[in-house]
């Protein structure tokens, strides 16, 4: 049955009768469960939620025309442009009625249901109809994703990087566009609410795909939901196990449906992951055209994971014949340039194509033990490894390693790289997190404890009138202690759990500090698949050896046994020659595959050198670009000591200026200084000659001479005092001047300067004495 067929089915048996006032109703019987009234008048439910896209005047309109025609175009015949416009149109109605009243159509009508997602949701609907498959519309998270945005993660270096990368030729996210900018708010969300995941380059993706749908708000809901409910969050896990899962189970699908398909690939050594992880990462975003991966992700938010193995499946059986003829590097340029070309006339080949696939849920269960059973025993073989790589590197104990690879300069790098540190880390944090589990435990026993207790005393307390005062109050006492003994022990361990909280804080803040163990952990996964395929090539090597030993002995034994046949008849002796060729050649056959096997295990080596050398590479290019960096920080550094030293300078300038004007401020003090000692000798001389004619006049009159006498002498002793002040001010001048003026001779020729100076004034000081 085609697309149109199957729509027309489904309408004419879901679809509510219709009525206008100028055409007879359609001949459809109506279904309780799609059952809506339609007038002209009453087009469709209330507008109590807007969301509904039924009232979308697109859709009325096309619904009014079919409407009107329908009493007339049904009966007549039409052209097929017609019929398909009708199938849209009735298209619109009907996911207008599903959408209006999808929990009656979720519960009855479910298989129908999905046959019309199968079929395609039309473009307007998507968004409300992929938020109502995973119950998005009503995720309380919603009311928090303002807050999110404000506040920082450390993943939005990562998320800005790979913006430009995710579709990169759409319109809505060119660069520095609208687009960019909500995925970064969505992605940025995302990692704040899931520490544990927190960003992966797949997600951006389909968190792409729904912004083409929906608002950031609304596509932020229905990521959480796929996160959290379609197994994508086991997928984007930085362990990726539930990726390694999947690999394992399409892989088997493959060996048991396309087993030649699967031989081939196993001979190219082309492995699954090569090919289908992007697959289950983007659910064929980045592989397929969108309009093709749009139609399989609507099936995926029906169905779940099944559509991935199913069109992968698919994609396999139609390309098998030319997959067959390929290469390693041919396989990859068809999955990555002709498979896509394949689909751009639509989905619908490959989506029926799919559906064709053989799918046994049950058996995907099996495989999923089987994978966790190898799993589990490939984690005790590495923890095996590790062991005997700590017990290599034991200072103590230094056997000889048992497979050489063990010697290579992997694992000196590796085992520099703070794993001693991360396994002390970690068994800390699991000690750590041992006792809080016992201090929660110890908390909970004693709380029930105290329970009990104070049961028992409400209980005794009802009982207390019919028993013994006395006894009452010495059991009453016993009971307070031992719920003292209770709250002092819950106090306790409430400061010991509070302890344990703090200090596995610490401990994650020192985990985080530590640098990042990706390459450590590829490093390692790197060394485990060298060493076993070492192992398994020097196994088989020494199969080969046996193998030829033992066609040597046979050889041999036949020699021996035909070396007295040389008596019997010609056509024995043709035979016994014609094998004695066919085990010359399967000797040189077995020595061949040695020597096979001999230069592929030199290839090996040689190509882990090599990965060795490119990982060496890589890190010296880093430690080349922080040496750059760290060049640029010195360069600006010392600009800016450059910038001080000159500043530096250019005070000192203006210290030697203000220096330079004191000096001139204090020699024309000294002048003033001389002027006035001057002034005063000249005061003295006079007083000199008023006292020489004091005398004489004292002589002439010897009355009241005497006192007068006395009371110049004091004079003339203020007045020497003063002049000893201003002598001794102006040598003190006379050595600071100096210092300032011959600051740069030595300490010497600036002794003799200033003790010439203390001379002159000195000299000054002997001639007023003198001079008195």
């Amino acid at each position: 049955m085609s697309q149109q067929d199957s729509l027309c089915f489904f309408l004419s048996t879901h679809l509510p009768p219709v009525t206008h006032s100028a055409s007879p109703p359609l001949s459809c019987e109506p279904h309780d469960s799609l059952s809506l009234p339609f007038t002209p008048n009453n087009r469709g439910p209330p507008s109590s939620e807007p969301w509904l896209l039924e009232t979308d005047s697109k859709s009325l309109r096309s619904v009014n025309g079919s409407r009107r025609n329908s009493g007339s175009s049904l009966v007549s015949s039409s052209s097929a442009s017609s019929n398909l416009s009708h199938l849209e149109e009735d298209s619109w109605i009907l996911w207008g009625r599903i959408v209006n009243e999808w929990e009656d159509v979720r519960k009855k009508k479910e298989k129908q249901l999905k046959e019309l997602v199968r079929k395609g949701i039309p473009h307007h609907f998507r968004a409300i109809v992929w938020q109502l498959l995973c119950s998005a519309q009503t995720l309380p998270i919603k009311e928090q994703y303002s807050e999110l945005l404000k506040m920082t993660s450390p993943c939005e270096k990562l998320i800005r990087r790979d913006i430009a990368r995710t579709y990169p030729e759409h319109e809505f996210f060119k660069e520095d566009s609208l687009g960019q900018e909500v995925l970064f708010n969505v992605m940025k969300a995302y990692s704040l609410i899931d520490r544990e995941v927190g960003y992966c380059q797949g997600s951006a993706f389909i968190v792409g795909l729904l912004l083409m749908q929906m608002p950031e708000e609304e596509a932020f809901c229905v990521f959480v939901k796929l996160m959290q409910d379609y197994r994508l969050r086991e997928l984007f896990k930085p362990s990726m196990a539930e990726l390694g899962l999947c690999m394992y189970q399409f892989e088997c699908m493959i060996q048991e449906q396309l087993p030649e398909l699967h031989v081939h690939f196993q001979a190219q050594s082309f492995h699954t992951s090569m090919y289908a992880s992007s697959w289950f990462l983007t659910i064929f975003l980045t592989s397929f055209p969108l309009p093709v991966a749009t139609r399989i992700f609507d099936i995926f938010m029906c169905e779940g994971l099944e559509i991935v193995f199913r069109v992968g499946m698919a994609i396999l059986q139609m390309n098998q014949a030319e997959l067959m003829q390929l290469d390693m590097e041919g396989m990859l340029q068809h999955f990555q340039k002709v498979i896509p070309h394949q689909l751009d006339s639509g989905p619908d080949k490959v989506i029926q194509a799919a559906y064709q696939v053989k799918y046994n849920a049950k058996k995907m269960k099996k495989l999923e033990k089987e994978y966790t059973t190898i799993k589990t025993k490939e984690m005790e073989e590495q923890v095996e490894i590790k062991l005997e790589i700590q017990h290599y590197f034991s200072p103590s104990i230094r056997p000889f390693p048992p497979i050489p690879i063990l010697r290579s300069p992997l694992i000196h790098n590796w085992s520099r790289q703070g794993q001693v540190t991360r396994a002390q880390e970690a068994e800390e944090n699991y000690l750590v997190k041992r006792e809080l589990a016992t201090v929660k435990q110890h908390n909970e026993e004693t709380s029930a404890l105290l329970e009990q207790a104070q049961n028992n005393i409400r209980q005794l307390q009802q009982q207390q009138p019919f028993v013994n005062p006395r006894y009452s109050e010495e059991f009453i006492l016993q009971l307070e202690r031992e719920l003292v003994q209770a709250r002092l022990k819950e106090a306790e361990s409430q400061c010991a759990l509070k302890e344990m909280q703090d200090k596995i804080l610490d401990m994650e803040k020192r985990n985080a500090s530590l640098p990042d163990e990706n390459n450590v952990v590829r490093l390692q996964e790197e060394l485990i698949g060298v060493k076993l395929r070492e192992a398994e090539a020097l196994t088989g090597l020494k199969e080969l050896r046996q193998q030829v030993r033992d066609l040597e002995e046979h050889w041999q034994s036949h020699l021996a046994r035909t070396a007295g046949r040389w008596k019997d008849s010609p056509r024995k002796n043709a035979a016994n020659e014609l094998q004695d060729e066919l085990m010359s050649v399967r000797l040189r056959e077995a020595e061949a595959q040695a020597e096979l096997r001999e230069i592929r295990q030199r290839m090996l080596e040689l190509e882990t050198q090599n990965q060795i050398h490119g990982n060496q590479l890589r890190r010296a290019e880093q430690e080349a670009r922080n040496l750059q960096e760290r060049l640029q920080v010195l360069t600006n550094q010392n600009k800016m000591l450059h910038a001080e030293l000159q500043e530096t300078k250019r005070k000192q300038a203006e210290i030697e200026c203000k220096n330079k004007e004191e000096v001139m401020a204090v020699r024309l003090r000294e002048a003033d200084n001389i002027a006035a000692m001057a002034e005063l000798q000249q005061q003295i001389s006079e007083l000199e000659i008023q006292k020489e004619e004091g005398k004489v006049q004292g002589q002439l009159n010897n009355t009241d001479s005497s006192q007068y006498i006395r009371d110049l002498k004091d004079q003339i002793t203020d007045l020497k005092h003063e002049v000893t002040v201003h002598v001794f001010i102006n040598i003190f001048e006379y050595c600071f001047k100096t210092l300032l003026d011959y600051a740069h001779l030595r300490i010497d020729r600036i002794i003799i300067k200033i003790s010439g100076h203390f001379c002159y004034f000195c000299e000054e000081v002997l001639y007023v004495d003198d001079f008195q």
